[in-house]
């Protein structure tokens, strides 16, 4: 529902605003809100998609796993190089397929029902509520560019910039700090999100192996959103006013830099965290390892 909500955003904003005041797109009209949404739905959209087939695979019924593998091999298409270009966000018929995929995670996680186990922890919720509050605040501009506005003349445009005409290196003449339509910023967000909820399930995985994997990439998610919230908050919010000349790299693809080794080293501390805090209540209690292992909340946030 959190991503169908701004696939509806993102297709309403490009169907109805010129692509000279969006990012890397063209034509116009319906087209583009649909193709711009199609493309949404590859990036991040089937990135999440495949955490929730990690957390559904051990509630289908047998007949339905060889859907769920086609769903994310299909999801896994967003992976190849060039299927999404940051510089060319235009729908092409190679995004049919992680949107299929992602469909076919939706209607799987409708069939298998809600989960059996709903774990609790009060002290892991309360740090999963302020790390999306504090999250919802530092994305307002993002939302905002989702619905086609700006914050000039509000009083959120004293503390954040959105119209306001900027300069950026690499960008010829000027243009608004914060651009119409949707932004990575507002991706990593909704990546954090999705892995702060999906972290809510984990627990409930009885598989060790297929846990410790969903918790892996849960974590790297978690750590590479968060590194493309504060790429994009650098340059819009600090760059483009000239308190810094320090560009934030582009963590958008994977490479062998000094920022995805952080994301990776990040993510590794995130999970090795949650194996730590998951499997103590068993050391205590050896006679009720096995409940005890399944029956705990720990999250990479609270960790």
């Amino acid at each position: 529902m959190l991503f169908a909500v701004v696939a509806v955003e993102v297709l309403v904003t490009y169907a109805r605003t010129p692509s000279h005041e969006l990012y890397h797109v063209s034509g116009g009209g319906l087209e583009l809100g649909a193709g711009r949404a199609l493309v949404f739905l590859n990036y991040p959209v089937a990135l999440a998609a495949l955490a929730v087939l990690g957390l559904l695979w051990e509630r289908l019924e047998p007949r339905l796993r060889p859907v769920a593998i086609l769903a994310a091999v299909l999801c896994a298409a967003v992976f190849w190089p060039g299927v999404v270009d940051q510089a060319n966000l235009d729908a092409r018929p190679v995004n049919a397929l992680a949107a299929v995929g992602v469909l076919l995670a939706a209607a799987l996680s409708l069939v298998a029902g809600a989960a059996q186990a709903r774990p609790r922890s009060p002290a892991a919720d309360r740090g999963r509520i302020a790390a999306v509050a504090a999250l919802l605040f530092v994305a307002l501009p993002w939302e905002a560019a989702d619905l086609g506005f700006f914050f000039d003349h509000t009083p959120l445009g004293s503390v954040f910039q959105t119209g306001e005409l900027r300069r950026q290196s690499g960008t010829p003449g000027l243009h608004p700090a914060v651009h119409h339509g949707h932004h990575h910023g507002i991706d990593g967000v909704l990546l954090v999100l999705a892995a702060l909820l999906l972290s809510r399930a984990l627990a409930g995985v009885r598989a060790r192996r297929l846990r410790a994997a969903v918790g892996a990439y849960l974590s790297l998610m978690l750590a590479y959103g968060l590194a493309n919230v504060a790429n994009d908050f650098e340059i819009e919010q600090v760059l483009k006013r000239g308190w810094t000349s320090w560009e934030m790299p582009s963590v958008l693809q994977p490479a062998a830099t000094l920022p995805w080794l952080g994301i990776a080293v990040a993510a590794a501390v995130m999970w090795l965290a949650y194996e730590r805090s998951s499997t103590r209540p068993a050391a205590k209690n050896a006679p009720n390892a096995g409940r005890n292992a399944t029956s705990g909340d720990s999250s990479v946030i609270s960790a």
